[in-house]
């Protein structure tokens, strides 16, 4: 979280990969019959998705969401104050942002007609409890579009650590076909899972680890053991980088997962009983 709090004033400048996947995931809203009177942008960030979501869907009342109180204000300072407060001025309605943990969503049950999340889930320590959370939100028939990094993203910089000795320091990104699991599990029905390969380049290593940096990107670093490296281990990684350089550009991969799913009729009762439906037949 503090990453990304302190990412939040060069987010944008830098977020060159987040865009592109929001275009791309824009592409496939083309494919789907929804005109929803409610949409959650989840993890938000800095807003930048909620304007050509607002272009498409100019009637639906949006909350943007984030941990992130950085984020948020720059969010809410790119969105023209009467959205923020006046609904129903100049024929539009109204964007809210939320400050919020996406474990623990402050959003009513089946008050939300389409969830979109892009490039968020992956830095969550319980997917499945998040999945059962925007579940919980969605409406019967209510859509829910994501992406996420899987487990290319980084492989180079994955491998340059190990050789540099620092194995351990890079998170693991889950691979699609648990992410589907995942869904089914949640309770969303008819899960569509897809993946490509995108890939950045860099003049040296200071320049990945600042875009990183800029992105919140420096998360995918966390894990055990801890700690800043030292010179010594730095040096070590720089060169482990530069000798992946090939025409004078470091490659770095991402590996972007897509899907999308429908909250379909609930199976159980809120108290963990069975629904059974009878279909009504014509009487012979």
């Amino acid at each position: 979280m503090r990453g990304f709090e302190r990412a939040a004033a060069r987010f944008d400048a830098a977020a060159v990969a987040h865009r592109e996947v929001a275009r791309r995931m824009a592409e496939r809203l083309d494919m789907v019959m929804l005109k929803p009177q409610r949409l959650l942008d989840l993890g938000c960030g800095t807003g930048a998705d909620l304007q050509p979501l607002r272009a498409r869907y100019p009637e639906a009342q949006m909350t943007g969401l984030d941990a992130s109180a950085a984020m948020l204000a720059i969010a809410a300072a790119r969105t023209p104050r009467w959205r923020r407060w006046l609904p129903g001025v100049l024929g539009g309605s109204q964007t809210a942002f939320v400050r919020a943990d996406i474990a623990a969503l402050p959003i009513a049950p089946r008050s939300q007609c389409m969830v979109w999340s892009n490039l968020v889930l992956h830095w969550l320590p319980d997917l499945p409890g998040a999945l059962r959370e925007i579940q919980r939100t969605l409406r019967v028939g209510g859509l829910f579009m994501f992406s996420m990094l899987g487990p290319d993203t980084l492989r180079e910089l994955r491998a340059a650590l190990d050789e540099a000795g620092l194995p351990g320091r890079a998170h693991q990104f889950v691979d699609m076909h648990d992410v589907g699991d995942m869904l089914v599990e949640a309770g969303f029905a008819e899960p569509v899972m897809d993946m490509e390969h995108l890939t950045l380049t860099f003049g040296e290593p200071a320049a990945l680890y600042r875009d990183l940096a800029d992105t919140g990107g420096l998360t995918a670093l966390i894990d055990r053991p801890r700690g800043l490296l030292t010179p010594r281990a730095l040096r070590r990684l720089d060169a482990a980088l530069m000798r992946r350089v090939d025409d004078g550009r470091l490659a770095t991969t991402l590996e972007i997962t897509y899907g999308h799913a429908w909250r379909g009729e609930p199976r159980q009762t809120e108290d963990g009983h069975a629904i059974v439906r009878f279909e009504r037949g014509l009487r012979r």
